[in-house]
């Protein structure tokens, strides 16, 4: 399965850097004009009618915010209500359909790199590595992922799959990124941190709407919506979406074999009557085929062998959504949704089905208590196609999970000082009862400041592989007499949960009108984290023929301290030009120091965006990415991945209210560079230079 690690540091694998060779694009003339526009030569044109940024609102169909209105979004995934951003007691950042719009971005992981503190790393052309605060890996286990409130986060083998997460990008609303353990409402495994990805109403997505995409990677990307009433106050829309992609290089050129391709179709329904209640029906399915470097394994010559295998994944889900509002202040919510997952690669097929119910009321006692309380049941049942690699025991799995939450916003000093109380009990059949408490303070000395601080529990329950799976992942024939030697990692049916203990605090303050500051510190200590322990070597019968074992076996032995802080600011320099700048640090300590190197995250990131509108109902939009090296792991060990500057560049032109044309050069700076390894075979993917094109017409 994917989430298998590999801990025999093997191998010691460096990039070469970049050096600007000769066959590089002759790019640097629109490098240099990036450069000028985002560092202050540009100039900020006067709006026509209504100004320039209206209007190219008006004919993108996406809203464009003004600052005020950016750091006072409604987001709901701190509180399970809507709060203001700014008014919200945690590290939150909010990614929006202008801002996927503006950069071109085609993929969920590459719409998160615009988050302080998110390590966002490309595998190969169909998976990525994405998490929160560090323990970047293919499948970061402490990171719950949303999708309109559906979970995507896979017990089997810890994770999300970001390659099956491709949905259609002018359908999507908002990303809200809660940096920081979400615990006390969403449950385990919400540890470093919670993505809840929203899409749009079926009400904010009438008529029709084509896109067609292509470039040097996307080969092409074509997409066709509509959306319609079938009754008063009741909306509809359906989708089919289809996306090719070219497969990455590797460092000598020549194509890895990872190109795939993915089908979608859906469908959504809105009931919003202007009475207390509403009704939401949604639904999708999709196929993908995605080339995989894998391996094979064999006691006799050749051994270890590496290979390029296409897989196919599916899925599907539909979930429904109720909402009764009994007052503004207070609303009952009850949400239901089943998911089909068949994931798989050379090692195996692993199969899930999950049930979910969801009860949630929020309401006020008195004037100062504003209360959220619920309760949640889920079954997963989870189905492993074992191979020579990876063999399961038992084959299939069926989890159990209940929950009870609470939480009570106290205004001890209404719009001045509020106390957050709160912790959700949380009951799985694979590790029992565990609390998960929260303890937060909001202090707003004056009204263009707020100070917030917290402590939070949050736990992550072991992935299956770990409970139940063995690893062969090398295998080293030997002429007689010597036996042969095979290397794996076996599983532990006794471990417990990983545990954190957050502290948090934060800082935000709008000086200016146009412009705003958001700093968060933060001291995380983890304990009981799951690692990789040796065992004594022995001989072993089966498989034949008989050979040496040399093994790990997770342990609950590890434990960590992470420590950083992270700054985001937006200026409105003029009505027409938005910058965006962020940077973050992060500092990792790993006990003990002697097992296997850990997944690594980038110490520094410094992040410049630049929005400009200008007449003509044209947009200029850049953005300058610097990632600090990072350490990845692969099947021959770990290795250390070089420190890399990418730089994106797109025009976008709205000639009519229905019609939009865009063009965008990604990772200019470099011909190709690695972001991170794949755990399943020593093939070093790169990040190619790439350009794409984008045609999107509404009728």
């Amino acid at each position: 399965m994917h989430a298998q690690k590999k801990h025999l540091a093997v191998m010691g694998i460096r990039f070469a850097g970049f050096t600007g060779a000769p066959g590089d694009w002759p790019c640097r003339g629109i490098l240099v004009s990036m450069l000028l526009v985002m560092l202050g030569a540009g100039f900020p044109f006067p709006a026509k009618a209504g100004g320039a940024s209206a209007t190219n609102a008006v004919s993108q169909g996406v809203p464009e915010l003004t600052l005020e209105q950016l750091i006072n979004i409604p987001v709901t995934s701190v509180a399970k209500k809507e709060t203001p951003l700014q008014n919200s007691p945690a590290a939150i950042s909010v990614v929006t359909a202008d801002d996927i719009s503006r950069l071109g971005i085609t993929s969920l992981p590459d719409a998160l790199r615009l988050v302080p503190g998110m390590d966002v790393a490309q595998i190969d052309a169909n998976e990525w590595s994405v998490s929160i605060r560090g323990f970047n890996s293919e499948l970061a286990d402490k990171l719950l992922v949303l999708v309109d409130g559906r979970s995507v986060y896979t017990p089997a083998s810890g994770g999300v799959f970001w390659g099956a997460q491709n949905i259609m990008m002018d359908d999507l609303d908002r990303i809200e990124v809660i940096r920081g353990p979400g615990a006390t409402l969403w449950g385990a495994n919400a540890v470093d941190g919670v993505i809840n990805i929203v899409t749009k109403s079926a009400r904010e997505t009438q008529g029709g709407l084509v896109t067609v995409a292509g470039g040097s990677q996307a080969q092409p990307i074509s997409a066709l919506r509509y959306g319609g009433e079938l009754a008063s106050n009741l909306y509809y829309r359906v989708y089919v979406q289809r996306s090719d992609f070219a497969s990455y290089p590797l460092p000598n050129g020549v194509a890895v074999g990872d190109e795939w391709n993915y089908t979608s179709a859906g469908f959504r329904m809105d009931y919003e009557p202007p009475s207390q209640n509403t009704l939401t029906l949604q639904g999708d399915y999709y196929g993908e085929d995605a080339g995989k470097p894998t391996y094979s394994l064999s006691l006799n010559p050749p051994g270890t062998s590496y290979l390029t295998d296409t897989e196919h994944n599916e899925g599907g889900n539909i979930l429904g959504r109720w909402t009764h509002d009994f007052s503004p202040s207070s609303k009952l919510t009850l949400q239901s949704y089943y998911d089909h997952v068949e994931q798989g690669d050379g090692s195996g097929q692993e199969y899930q089905n999950s049930y979910d119910v969801d009860l949630q009321e929020q309401f006020s006692i008195g004037a100062r208590n504003d209360f959220i309380v619920g309760t949640g049941y889920r079954d997963v049942s989870v189905g492993i196609t074992p191979s020579l690699a990876v063999t399961w025991t038992p084959e299939t799995r069926s989890i159990q999970t209940f929950n009870l939450f609470a939480q009570d916003d106290i205004a001890l000093a209404p719009d001045r000082l509020h106390l957050i109380l709160g912790s959700k009990l949380e009951y799985d059949t694979l590790i029992g009862w565990e609390p998960q408490p929260d303890v937060r303070l909001m202090w707003m000395p004056a009204d263009n400041q707020r100070v917030w601080a917290g402590v939070s529990r949050a736990t992550a329950t072991p992935p299956l592989y770990t409970l139940d799976s063995r690893v062969n992942y090398f295998a080293m024939p030997s002429p007689p007499p010597g036996p042969p030697v095979l290397l794996s990692i076996l599983p532990n049916s006794i471990l417990t949960p990983e545990s954190l203990i957050a502290y948090q605090a934060g800082y935000r303050i709008e000086p200016a009108k146009n412009l705003s500051i958001d700093l968060t510190g933060f001291y995380n200590v983890y304990d009981d984290l799951i690692v990789a322990m040796p065992n004594p070597a022995g001989m072993e019968a089966s498989p034949a023929p008989p050979h040496l074992l040399m093994s790990d076996s997770w342990q609950n032995s590890g434990r960590s301290q992470t420590y950083g802080v992270e700054l985001a600011v937006q200026w409105q320099l003029t009505e027409n030009w938005r910058w965006v700048a962020s940077y973050s640090w992060l500092d990792t300590h790993q006990q003990p120091e002697t097992i296997s190197a850990p997944q690594k995250s980038p110490e520094q990131q410094v992040q410049l965006r630049s929005y400009l509108d200008l007449p003509f109902h044209l947009q200029l939009n850049g953005a300058l990415y610097f990632v600090d090296r990072s350490t990845a792991d692969n099947n021959a060990g770990n290795a250390e991945i070089p420190a890399y500057l990418r730089a994106d560049l797109g025009v976008v032109w709205h000639p009519r209210p229905s019609l939009d044309l865009g063009i965008w050069g990604e990772n200019l700076t470099q011909r190709r560079h690695v972001e991170s390894l794949d755990e399943q075979s020593i093939v070093l993917s790169e990040v190619p230079r790439s350009i794409l094109a984008k045609l999107t017409l509404r009728f």
